[in-house]
Order: structure tokens, then sequence, then C-alpha cells
């Protein structure tokens, strides 16, 4: 089974405070700014949170993630590894283990809001968002989200909490796993869908 030691301080940071990061393709709406589109995935995945279900923080996931940007830069080294057909079980898998890891987690970070504040240019590698989580203690953190224009939409590709980026943490906990088993991205597939 993967450790989440690794990244713990960083996903349950943000898994738990902006609970929307990643059922339907996310829909930028008509004129949607980036800044509004975030705020909406903001608020689904506060809900998400507090609901403390992997199903709903998986619904969240699959509806604002960007699966390729983030599950084949988590690869690293062994990305080319990784046939085509082995992508969506890779994907579905590296989803239920977010969720599951954001749904232990929900409990001990109650959110109370997430307000986003501005937003970058965008340019044709993307466009970032800039946010402040509020804990109901009162403290607050700085988050900084990359979102991707596909098609019509922005998906997020990549958020920072504490200057520590989501995909390299994911990067390292996955190649290293990957590692100790042999080089086969296969064993990280079958332990991500356990």
């Amino acid at each position: 089974m993967i450790q989440a030691g690794l990244i713990r301080p960083l996903l349950a940071a943000v898994l738990m405070s902006v609970s929307a990061a990643f059922t339907i393709p996310g829909a930028a709406q008509a004129g949607e700014r980036p800044v509004q589109f975030m705020q909406r995935a903001a608020n689904e995945l506060i809900a998400a949170s507090r609901s403390g279900t992997a199903g709903d923080f998986a619904r969240v996931l699959n509806k604002y993630a960007d699966l390729p940007s983030i599950g084949l830069y988590s690869l690293g080294s062994y990305v080319n590894t990784l046939s085509r057909s082995d992508r969506q079980p890779y994907y579905s898998g590296m989803i239920g283990f977010l969720a599951r890891y954001g749904a232990s987690q929900a409990p001990k970070y109650d959110v109370r809001n997430a307000v986003m504040v501005s937003q970058t240019k965008e340019t044709r590698s993307g466009v970032y968002v800039d946010s402040v989580v509020t804990m109901t203690d009162g403290t607050g953190y700085d988050v900084r989200w990359w979102l991707i224009r596909r098609g019509g939409t922005y998906k997020v590709g990549d958020v920072s909490v504490l200057g520590f980026w989501g995909r390299e943490q994911l990067k390292r906990l996955f190649e290293n796993y990957i590692n100790e088993n042999g080089g086969n991205a296969k064993a990280l597939i079958v332990a991500l869908n356990r």
C-alpha cells in the first residue's frame, strides 16, 4: 500500500482547505473568469470536505482535475512505461487514492471558507488563481491554483500550499513506489486501485 506520509501536510491543506480541486466535466460558464471558476470549484470541495466521504471527494476531483497533467507528471521518470491502455485505470486509482485520503483527513481540518482573491494574466501555459483559505480556528493559508484551459473550460493542473506544489509531492511518492517495486508502473496502478 502507498504510504501518504510524505504528502500528508500538503494534501491535508489542499484537500481540506479548499475542498474542490479535482462527474461531468466542469464547464466554465459563459464569460466565467478563472477566479470565478475556481471559486465554484472551491465551494464544491469544501462541501465534499464537510460530507467527509471519499465518493464526494472523487466526484469533485473528477469534475475539476486535469487528470493527464497531474497523473502523467506524477509518474516522473516512469511516464513512458505507462501504456495508453493503462492510463484510465491509473487515473481512476489516483483519484480514488486522493479521495480516500481526503475523506480520512477531512475531520482534522475544519475549513470556514476559501476566497479567490486574484488571478494572473492567462497565457498558453495557463493561469494562476490565488486564494486565501481560512480555517474555523482563524488560521489562514495562501493557496495558488494553476488552471489549464481545456476547450471551453478550465481544469486544475496543480495547487501550491506554503510553497509546495501538489504534483511534485505526488511525483516523489509515486516514483518512489514504482522504484521500490522493480520499476513496474503496473504495481502502482494495482496499489492505487485497492
